[in-house]
């Protein structure tokens, strides 16, 4: 069983002043599919996007498990889900980026500003052509004296229509392979850098996503985050946070969402008795719980292996696919109890759904993850 310390609830708890404003309007929002700038500033004030940086450059210097545990809470406690995936996206991407690889000099310009919100990170991985498959990117980078000119088109880019700073990933090297791709912090004003509108999507509707256009954008090579040829040390790093931060997030939206259908079906009375009576409906919230148990279970255990340096791959990917999959059924789960209040937008129910489809599908579907396993079992 996981345990606490005082310093750590205290650092979770300390959301709680603020999610009156983070749930402000969030189902008005998400069918806008408008981003909650009032919201992030409301986030920027409760020091949480700066939990894993260091004390040096403004952040709290909490480790792995610790910044789970607060996102969790944040899950928890707001139900802009949207808004809950920027915050992951900006925080992994950018910050534990150039915590973990960017030079001295990068860290003490940027990360200032990433710790405390003033900028909004993006990561540009995917591209139209490759999905999952990272490697097969086609933007190419090509050295040009002190600088790098990048060529190429990012999809899928969360955050990137109100990115600030973008990591960039790009090709280095004419062959194939881990090493021929190197990773770039890149301005939103750096010319050759067009930023497209947001794409219309089914859920996280409040956390926008678009294509990047990179048309001989010129970067700086001291903006190479960590070292040419090593962009896929860094995309596995990230990868890991993401992951393991952003399931902690649904987790907490999980657990969320079997409390509010237990009190639901206690209250909700169907034939001249509450439906939680009934053996169905009190067996999907029974499977909801313990859903979200081992996807914790999981998560939290990835991740103190991970904290531990141990090799976490097949953990990750397990933890992965159980808990998206756990909170897509769940999510389900919760439209059957609510019944016709469920398939309204009123309730909230619906736009769960929608957002825990995503889930299966970025940061490398389910189906990768399982070949990924696959490999790992010597299959």
């Amino acid at each position: 069983m996981i345990s606490w310390t005082a310093d750590q609830d205290a650092l979770r708890n300390g959301l709680a002043p603020w999610l009156h404003v983070l749930n402000d309007e969030h189902v008005e929002l998400d069918a806008r599919a408008e981003f909650p700038r009032a919201k992030w500033e409301a986030v920027r004030r409760t020091g949480l996007l700066g939990l894993p940086i260091g004390e040096r450059w403004g952040g709290l210097g909490q480790d792995l498990p610790t910044t789970m545990y607060v996102l969790e809470g944040l899950g928890e406690g707001c139900r802009d889900a949207g808004l809950n995936f920027s915050v992951t996206t900006h925080l992994v991407s950018t910050g534990i980026a150039v915590q973990r690889f960017g030079s001295p000099a990068l860290r003490d310009r940027y990360l200032p500003d990433v710790a405390s919100g003033a900028v909004i990170g993006a990561h540009a991985i995917t591209e139209p052509d490759s999905g999952s498959d990272a490697l097969a990117m086609r933007t190419r980078a090509v050295r040009d004296g002190d600088h790098f000119v990048l060529t190429g088109q990012k999809a899928f880019v969360s955050n990137g229509p109100v990115a600030d700073v973008v990591v960039v990933y790009a090709r280095t090297s004419e062959g194939g392979g881990p090493l021929g791709v190197t990773a770039f912090l890149v301005e939103r004003d750096t010319p050759g850098l067009v930023v497209g509108p947001p794409t219309a999507k089914m859920g996280l509707r409040t956390s926008p996503f678009g294509e990047l256009y990179l048309d001989g954008a010129r970067v700086p090579a001291t903006n190479v985050v960590g070292a040419v040829g090593g962009g896929f040390l860094v995309l596995d790093h990230v990868m890991k946070w993401e992951i393991l931060c952003g399931f902690a997030v649904n987790a907490g939206e999980m657990r969320a969402r079997v409390d509010r259908c237990r009190e639901y079906a206690r209250g909700r009375t169907q034939f001249g008795r509450p439906i939680g009576t009934f053996q169905a409906v009190a067996h999907r919230i029974v499977d909801m719980e313990i859903g979200v148990r081992t996807a914790r279970a999981l998560l939290y255990d990835a991740a103190a292996r991970m904290a531990a340096g141990a090799t976490v791959t097949t953990d990750i990917a397990v933890a992965k696919v159980v808990a998206s999959e756990a909170n897509l059924a769940s999510a389900l789960a919760a439209v059957q109890i609510f019944g016709g209040n469920g398939y309204t937008t009123e309730y909230g129910v619906e736009k769960e759904l929608r957002n825990a489809v995503a889930g299966t599908i970025y940061s490398g579907t389910s189906e990768t993850q399982r070949n990924r396993i696959a490999a790992m079992l010597g299959l």
